[in-house]
């Protein structure tokens, strides 16, 4: 589901903006985004990114319930990201056959994603997590994986997958907003080198 070892966030990324940073995201083998429901036009910028990227992985995230996961449907995102858990979004999902990547905070939310079927799950936020966090996950949760997000930068991308995370997602710190407004696509082109680059020497 998750191809990457980064998802792209888009949050409040402009239309005029979206399919160019899009384009150099997958010049480098990050074929995998994630639109943030509550951005602007929202569900038209997946529809936008799917139809122009199509071998992409397009999903929404922020989806906090239902009601909101069903006005995304029109879209056919390819997974869903929640910054919480919400038992309703996960009955919804498993019986709709969705591909849900809940985020999650402690071994209970953990245990009750598991038992809905949902083996990858984001970690949320990361940042303010201990180094033996995903660790101590995985004694009893072995058959789960973890996504972090929250907090990822260039600068302790790796310690992320020190500490046993299988991917990250990472917004403006990846996809910097300072390129974007000034059409700096050389300076994003060479940032997202540079991050893989570190992911690269360190696996």
């Amino acid at each position: 589901m998750i191809n990457s070892k980064i998802t792209g966030i888009f949050r409040n990324v402009d239309e005029s903006k979206i399919l160019k940073a899009a384009e150099i995201l997958i010049s480098n083998n990050i074929d995998t985004f994630e639109v943030s429901y509550n951005s602007q036009d929202a569900v038209k910028q997946i529809k936008l990114l799917k139809k122009y990227y199509p071998d992409a992985k397009i999903g929404v995230g922020t989806i906090l319930n239902t009601e909101d996961l069903k006005k995304t449907e029109e879209a056919e995102p390819d997974f869903i990201f929640t910054p919480s858990v919400n038992k309703e979004v996960l009955e919804y999902s498993n019986k709709n056959n969705i591909n849900l990547i809940p985020g999650v905070f402690s071994p209970s939310e953990v245990a009750l994603c598991l038992n809905y079927g949902f083996r990858l799950q984001k970690l949320f936020p990361a940042e303010n997590l201990s180094e033996t966090y995903v660790k101590n996950l995985k004694g009893p949760f072995n058959n789960a994986d973890f996504l972090a997000v929250g907090g990822v930068t260039k600068d302790n991308i790796t310690d992320f997958f020190k500490m046993g995370y299988v991917g990250v997602g990472m917004g403006s710190s990846l996809i910097k907003n300072e390129f974007l407004k000034n059409d700096d696509w050389d300076a994003l082109d060479k940032h997202i080198k540079d991050i893989l680059n570190l992911i690269n020497d360190f696996l």
